[in-house]
């Protein structure tokens, strides 16, 4: 079992790549958030916020991780609504993630 529920058939290639990146970030609690995020949504979300996504997940996972979880302040360039949806998402910690074994 993968965990990806989103199937990439569907999407065009700018979007597959993205869902593959958000799976395959490295912490694994950054592969739920993101992972999850994009399965629930990234068919829909618009160009511009495609970019900002791309941008937001071009950032260090250890960074990320402690904007999401509130450790550290959130910079102001990722202030943004599509940054507090993703913040928000409420992942579920315990589904399986592709290609991680326990």
């Amino acid at each position: 079992m993968t965990g990806i529920t989103q199937t990439s058939a569907d999407l065009d290639p700018r979007r597959r790549r993205i869902l593959f990146r958000a799976w395959h970030r490295g912490i694994r609690e950054m592969d739920l958030v993101f992972g999850q995020f994009a399965d629930k949504e990234l068919a829909t979300l618009p160009e511009a916020d495609l970019d900002e996504l791309e941008t937001i997940m071009a950032e260090e996972d250890g960074d990320l991780v402690k904007w999401i979880l509130g450790e550290r302040e959130v910079p102001d360039r990722f202030r943004t609504p599509l940054f507090d949806r993703i913040a928000a998402y409420k992942p579920d910690f315990d589904a399986p993630i592709p290609g991680w074994r326990e």
